[in-house]
């Protein structure tokens, strides 16, 4: 669970990536969708710092395992379960939906290996942009519209959010923070309950012997009430496991659940 958001050398979502340009997609415009299909089936969506109030309340919030943590938003505990959406991508229910789904199709990348600058590019899989009658046009003449300045923009934004993450998580790998995490949920019927590892998490032990400057500085600077929100937000494992057996996506389905209450009792 909670594997580092990353395959094939490209980003979670991407299959593919060009770069926007005037000369190529001059009259393509771009059209927004209530259908997110690129989510169905992925259980864990980097989060920034900065969303993690908002996501903490509807998401549990960890870390991915690797050596170099991401903050992830869990939509499923299980690999390829999305609990929020439909086969089509639909949201199941009102729920914040992170800054990195809805930056897709769209990315800032470097065009070459040595380049520091970054060109806004997209995926040319998704059906979001194209030569289509209806939609956002994205050039105007040889410059870019409002709508391709307002993403530009966005993607930016998003990219300075990633800096700024990455400081927050190494701060906490600084000062030791993070440990291997582990959550236990026992289920009505069943002996043994269903455990889930694979990422990681702030160690309350750890937590309350911080002092002095240290805890000064992770409340000055606003870390402290990202850790309470994560932390919080651990408790909705139990409601997303449960949204999983409800609609029959593993570990257990609703009716194996209520066999098991029923031979229990």
């Amino acid at each position: 669970m909670a594997s580092a958001p990353q395959a094939a050398n490209l980003p979670l979502f991407y299959k593919d990536l060009m770069p926007l340009n005037s000369r190529d997609h001059a009259t393509w415009k771009s059209r927004t969708t209530d259908h997110a299909t690129w989510l169905v089936g992925q259980h864990a969506v980097p989060l920034t710092a900065e969303e993690f109030v908002h996501a903490s309340r509807h998401y549990p919030i960890v870390f991915s395992a690797s050596d170099q943590p991401v903050p992830l938003a869990l939509m499923g505990l299980n690999e390829g379960v999305n609990t929020f959406v439909d086969d089509q991508g639909t949201l199941l229910q009102q729920a914040y939906v992170p800054a990195y789904v809805r930056r897709y199709p769209f990315m800032l990348a470097k065009l070459a290996p040595d380049s520091e600058d970054l060109s806004l590019c997209f995926d040319p899989t998704s059906d979001l942009l194209g030569e289509y009658a209806e939609g956002n046009a994205l050039f105007d003449g040889d410059q870019p519209s409002e709508q391709c300045k307002a993403t530009l923009d966005f993607c930016r934004n998003f990219e300075e959010a990633g800096f700024r993450t990455q400081a927050f998580v190494d701060e906490l790998v600084k000062h030791n923070l993070l440990m291997d995490g582990e959550v236990s949920i026992q289920q009505a019927g069943f002996e043994q309950p269903f455990v889930y590892r694979g990422f990681k998490m702030i160690d309350q032990e750890k937590l309350r012997d911080v002092r002095g400057d240290v805890l000064r500085s992770l409340n000055q600077n606003g870390m402290l009430a990202l850790i309470f929100a994560h932390l919080f937000s651990l408790d909705l494992m139990t409601e997303v496991f449960a949204r999983q057996v409800q609609q029959g996506k593993g570990p257990i389905t609703v009716d194996e659940a209520n066999a098991a209450v029923a031979n229990a009792n």
